[in-house]
C-alpha cells in the first residue's frame, strides 16, 4: 500500500515580501500584467489581498475591494502550471466569502471577452455579464473590451 499526499492548502494574508514571488506569476499568465506598485498601492488602500498557497509556495492571488456592501474583484491569477485543476475555483470562492464576511451584497469583476476559461468560471459559480465595457484592456493590437460581470452574495 502507497500513501499519497494530498497538497495542504492554505490562505493568507499577501505581503509586500511576497511581491517577487506575485510579479513572476503575473508576468507569465499574463500578456499586460499588473506592475509591482498596482500591488503595492493595493496593499497600501487597504484592499483585501490574498495569497494561496500549496505546500507553502503560493500558487494564486486574489485583490478584493471592499466599498460598503460591494465588492470588486479587481486581481485573481493562478500560477500557469496550477491552472485548469480546480485552484481558480477555490480562489474564486474564498474571495466570495471574505466579501460576504465583510458585508458585501454584490460583487463584481472585470474580464477580457477573449478570456473563455475565466467567463465560464465565473459563470459556473454566478456571476453574469452585465455590461461591455468597450476598449478597457490594453491589447497587443489596440484595446479589448471587456465583460463587467456581477454576482448577488
Amino acid at each position: 500500500m502507497s500513501a499519497v499526499l494530498k497538497p495542504r492548502l492554505a490562505f493568507r494574508p499577501m505581503q509586500l515580501t511576497d511581491l517577487d514571488h506575485i510579479m513572476a506569476i503575473e508576468n507569465v499568465v499574463y500578456t499586460h500584467p499588473w506592475s509591482r506598485g498596482n500591488f503595492t498601492d493595493s496593499l497600501n488602500a487597504g484592499y483585501s489581498c490574498w495569497a494561496l498557497e500549496e505546500d507553502a509556495d503560493i500558487i494564486g492571488y486574489a485583490v478584493l475591494m471592499l466599498a460598503i456592501d460591494e465588492a470588486h474583484l479587481l486581481n485573481i491569477s493562478i500560477a500557469k502550471e496550477r491552472q485548469n485543476q480546480g485552484y481558480g475555483r477555490i480562489l474564486l470562492q474564498k474571495m466570495m466569502e471574505i466579501a460576504r464576511t465583510y458585508g458585501a451584497a454584490h460583487m463584481f469583476l472585470e474580464v477580457r471577452v477573449s478570456n473563455r476559461s475565466a467567463i465560464t468560471l465565473y459563470e459556473k459559480v454566478g456571476f453574469n455579464e452585465m455590461a461591455i465595457r468597450r476598449k478597457y484592456y490594453p491589447g497587443d493590437h489596440g484595446r479589448e473590451d471587456a465583460y463587467l460581470m456581477g454576482l448577488a452574495l
